[in-house]
């Protein structure tokens, strides 16, 4: 910053006998030419005419400088907000983590009970926690597809291994089998409830981890925006014209500074809407978390509504084993009697734990209360950001209450006379201190404008277990080095706006057929040509 050293005021003593002493001498130009004298001031083309000791090049340097300390400012709120929304990540994120550690690793204990089925199929169980992991961190997986496949291969295990030790199942008829989970429902309604409470509880946490990272990254953009001239002539009048009048000590008053910064900053004014529209999604997903059946409760009693699952068809596998027939055939092996369970298979585990008993400890519910309690308050500060920008920043530059009357105006120490204009771009059309041509928006601001409105709906989706992919986003976001990679993990999905598609690669099979098809519409005129030789 600017300092000088006192300066009278008094035309009996040399006006401007002292220069301008800043720590870099490059922000106002060759201390050479500091005028010892005052000059008129009629080759001031920012601050106002008359008596200064500012040179044009000072002037032009001082602007410049008046900018890029704005532009510090705005981009240090940035880095601030966008360290909050980081460490939120980072909270929910291990949070979600550690549930989901801890439901993996109650596999053993609660599945045990089966024997062989659960001693002989681990990996079978182990890949389910893998996919559900690497849906979370924003791999392209059909989450409902991954999960009807692994119904579909424990009903084949569970067949299987119930069968005869005489009697051979091909691969053939397993798969037969296997295709009868959705038909028959050999696990009665447990699957497609597990499945319904799994789908929502992993689209709500990936898409709340996606918009608390697509919301550090508009805030990074925005930040990187740069001041308009028109911005850097309003700020030089305002922070550095009192230095060449020789009143660096006056601050500007505070709703001349309003005005300023609300003029450079309505563009990103215009953000606010879209911004709270997001935050009030994510406060709302968040309290979903925990809405019955809450998000420990859905991942911790994953491997009892399993057992619960087998259980069921274990009782039942005389009649089913029926029906497979009915759809599959007889086997044709020796002793192609019904498939009887093993006799201990038949008892009911009495010491195992089922789904409708499962309960996740009290001090697990609380953490739970604490982390939604802890996300939504962080995230209502947030709400207002934008429109709260201008009054931060003049906070830092603009004199406080007690100086109305002896604050920079704009002209001269005293108040600050036009009323303070709104926010947003269409409410400085009157803005006496920055020109703005309200009929041109800044179009990166636009972008991120459209970002927040795609991730809103994306969350809002997200509540009814829908994971939607907007294909008509733009790329803005890809690439910005903020994707879904947590813990050494990166997501394996296409890049883009954070757009993780179950139907990717029918996406990309689709465009492949379309240009072979086009190949071959080419061909065909040359082959009928040929034809007709």
């Amino acid at each position: 910053m600017l300092v000088w050293t006192e300066i009278s005021l008094d035309y009996h003593e040399p006006l401007y006998r002292h220069v301008p002493q800043s720590t870099d001498a490059t922000n106002v130009g060759d201390t050479r030419i500091f005028p010892l004298a005052p000059l008129t001031g009629e080759h001031l083309r920012m601050c106002p005419q008359g008596p200064t000791c500012c040179t044009s090049t000072m002037e032009e340097n001082l602007g410049g400088l008046s900018a890029r300390e704005t532009e510090g400012l705005i981009k240090e709120a940035g880095r601030s907000l966008q360290s909050a929304f980081n460490a939120l990540h980072r909270a929910f994120d291990t949070y979600f983590t550690e549930l989901h550690g801890r439901s993996e690793r109650s596999l053993q204990e609660i599945l045990s009970p089966l024997g062989p089925l659960y001693s002989q199929n681990t990996r079978l169980y182990g890949d389910l926690y893998a996919d559900l992991r690497q849906y979370y961190r924003g791999s392209a997986l059909n989450l409902d597809e991954t999960l009807s496949e692994f119904w579909s291969r424990l009903l084949e295990r569970t067949f299987k291994i119930s069968a005869p030790t005489d009697v051979s199942l091909s691969e053939d008829y397993l798969e037969c089998v296997a295709k009868q989970q959705e038909t028959l429902r050999p696990f009665g309604d447990i699957p497609r409830d597990t499945k319904a409470k799994l789908i929502r509880a992993f689209v709500t946490a990936r898409s709340f981890v996606l918009g608390l990272i697509v919301s550090g990254e508009v805030v990074r953009k925005v930040s990187q925006v740069h001041l308009s001239p028109e911005c850097m002539k309003a700020l030089m009048k305002m922070v550095y014209c009192p230095h060449c009048r020789g009143i660096a000590s006056v601050k500007p008053c505070s709703n001349y500074c309003s005005n300023v910064i609300k003029g450079c900053l309505a563009n990103q004014a215009d953000l606010n809407p879209e911004w709270q529209n997001l935050i009030d999604t994510m406060i709302q997903v968040a309290s979903s978390f925990s809405t019955e059946p809450s998000l420990d409760v859905v991942l911790s009693s994953i491997p009892a509504r399993i057992y619960e699952a087998v259980h069921f068809l274990q009782e039942n596998m005389d009649t089913f084993t029926a029906r497979v027939y009915q759809t599959c055939g007889t086997p044709g092996e020796p002793g192609t009697g019904s498939p009887a369970l093993h006799e201990q298979q038949k008892k009911k585990k009495s010491g195992s734990l089922t789904a409708s008993e499962y309960k996740p400890s009290p001090t697990a519910g609380l953490r739970l209360e604490m982390q939604v309690s802890d996300l939504s308050s962080k995230l209502r500060e947030m709400r207002q950001y934008w429109t709260q920008l201008p009054m931060a920043l003049c906070s830092k530059l603009a004199a406080g209450g007690a100086g109305l009357d002896k604050c920079w105006n704009g002209i001269t120490k005293a108040r600050y006379l036009p009323e303070v204009m709104g926010d947003g771009l269409a409410n400085q059309i009157n803005n006496p201190e920055v020109e703005l041509d309200i009929t041109k928006p800044d179009m990166t601001i636009r972008q991120q404008i459209m970002q927040l409105k795609i991730m809103s709906n994306r969350l809002k989706n997200a509540l009814d277990g829908n994971d939607v992919d907007f294909q008509d986003a733009s790329d803005d976001i890809s690439g910005s080095g903020s994707g879904m990679c947590v813990g050494g993990q990166c997501s394996r999905s296409r890049p883009g706006l954070y757009a993780y598609s179950p139907d990717n690669n029918r996406v990309r099979g689709a465009a492949a057929s379309q240009t072979r098809l086009c190949g071959l519409l080419l061909l065909l005129p040359l082959a009928i040509l040929l034809l007709q030789r």
